[in-house]
């Protein structure tokens, strides 16, 4: 009877921790301290995010900066906000100035006005006419005010009539100051005409019919000049002022004596154009 060899059911083990075979490892490295190097061990956390790149997108870039559109937005933004603050800020000042100084304008008075000559000479054709006159009046001006003086250039003095608006005369003023409550009279002002001015027909027709003898003219005068204002250290430069005298009516002489035009009022209205940005300091 023959023994039967059955094949191990458990494979080859190693002898001694030695491996089958008689492959055995390398030995592990030794440093200087006589302990074998180890691979340090990294702990990457389960719920890490996935880093992954974003492609790259011009348009993305440009919208990190702000646009133009934003940037004049806030341009207008701040130049709007700017003007309304320099206004308000304007606006509390001249408030602060009237409320203290109580500024008025200058006044200004014709209480007499004589008519010399008023001579309208026309040509046997009816093509050219001529006009002489001669006006003579006193004019009164008063500052009312106790801080605010006034410095006038030269006057330019017309005389119309108050129907058609025509010149009749014209004339000068000199150039005067005027100190806090001050009141200066020109005595014997001469708007006049020597030279005969020529008229054109229109004009002419127009002053016949407003002239005509036996009959109240109605007479006005207008002044034009400029005057610069001191109010304490505040300066201005010259500004317009209009005076106009109205509500005379005189006759026109018939010789060589003179007539006088009477008015019920002889205050006359002083139009002012005051621009607080031309006050300097």
């Amino acid at each position: 009877m023959t023994d039967r060899v059955f094949p191990a059911s458990k494979p080859p083990t190693a002898t001694n921790g030695a491996p089958p075979g008689g492959a055995l490892p390398p030995p592990p490295s030794v440093n200087g301290n006589g302990t074998a190097n180890q691979k340090p061990q990294v702990y990457i956390p389960a719920n890490r995010p996935v880093y992954r790149p974003q492609p790259y997108s011009r348009h993305h870039h440009h919208q990190t900066r702000p646009s133009c559109r934003r940037v004049c937005c806030c341009c207008c933004f701040w130049s709007i906000l700017i003007l309304l603050i320099l206004a308000l800020l304007t606006s509390i000042a001249a408030t602060a100035v009237y409320v203290i100084y109580h500024p008025r304008p200058p006044l200004f008075s014709v209480p007499s006005l004589r008519v010399g000559r008023v001579n309208l000479t026309t040509s046997s054709d009816a093509s050219v006419s001529h006009l002489s006159s001669f006006f003579n009046f006193t004019l009164i001006s008063v500052n009312p005010n106790q801080h605010l003086t006034f410095s006038y250039d030269h006057f330019a003095v017309a005389v119309k009539t108050v129907k058609s608006n025509e010149m009749l005369a014209n004339g000068t003023v000199s150039g005067f100051f005027s100190g806090n409550g001050n009141k200066t009279s020109f005595r014997s002002v001469i708007a006049t005409s020597t030279s005969a001015r020529e008229l054109d027909p229109d004009e002419a027709r127009r002053l016949k019919s407003d002239l005509t003898r036996g009959a109240r003219v109605g007479l006005e005068i207008e002044m034009r000049t400029k005057v610069k204002m001191q109010m304490g250290k505040l300066k201005s430069e010259g500004v317009e002022i209009k005076v106009t005298c109205g509500g005379f009516e005189g006759t026109v002489p018939k010789g060589k004596v003179p007539t006088v035009a009477t008015s019920k009022q002889t205050k006359c209205k002083s139009d002012l154009s005051v621009k607080v940005w031309k006050w300097s300091l």
